[in-house]
């Protein structure tokens, strides 16, 4: 624990690359492009596990999230199978090589070194513990999907 409370702590991530360029995170941007490393054709309705070409271990207490960047289907019309990704710091070998789970809605053919997906990271959510009661002492805000207008 950091006793300086205006101290930041930056984690050190290790990273073994194998066929993907250097990643970085850009100024101003919380998230991390990451590129495919294989040379990629799909079909509408095929699936398939697209390797990012690196494996990392993460700090003990941290996470990735995955999620496509917000091209991805626009351009290839792929989408991210399990939405979004959550990458935690046991999947830390070798052979824990990061991939991006398409699901394609119409043909396409993509080059390696393609962008496609991005994960920040994130601590772990502390340890929740839920009080059962009879009634919730908040106003009615109109029901599931009542801000959207």
């Amino acid at each position: 624990m950091i006793s300086n409370t205006n101290a930041t702590y930056i984690p050190k991530i290790k990273i073994h690359y194998y066929e993907s360029p250097a990643l970085e995170q850009k100024d101003g941007s919380d998230w991390i492009d990451t590129y495919i490393a294989e040379d990629v054709s799909m079909q509408p309705g095929e699936f398939k596990l697209i390797s990012l070409g690196f494996a990392c271990q993460l700090p003990d207490g941290y996470e990735a999230i995955l999620a496509p960047r917000s091209s991805t289907f626009k351009r290839y019309g792929l989408l991210q199978a399990n939405s979004i990704g959550v990458i935690d710091n046991s999947f830390a070998s070798d052979s824990d090589i990061w991939m991006f789970p398409a699901y394609a809605t119409r043909p396409v053919t993509l080059s390696k070194g393609i962008r496609i997906c991005q994960f920040r990271i994130q601590q772990k959510q502390p340890t929740l513990h839920f009080t059962p009661v009879k009634h919730l002492s908040a106003s009615e805000r109109g029901g599931f999907g009542s801000s959207g207008f």
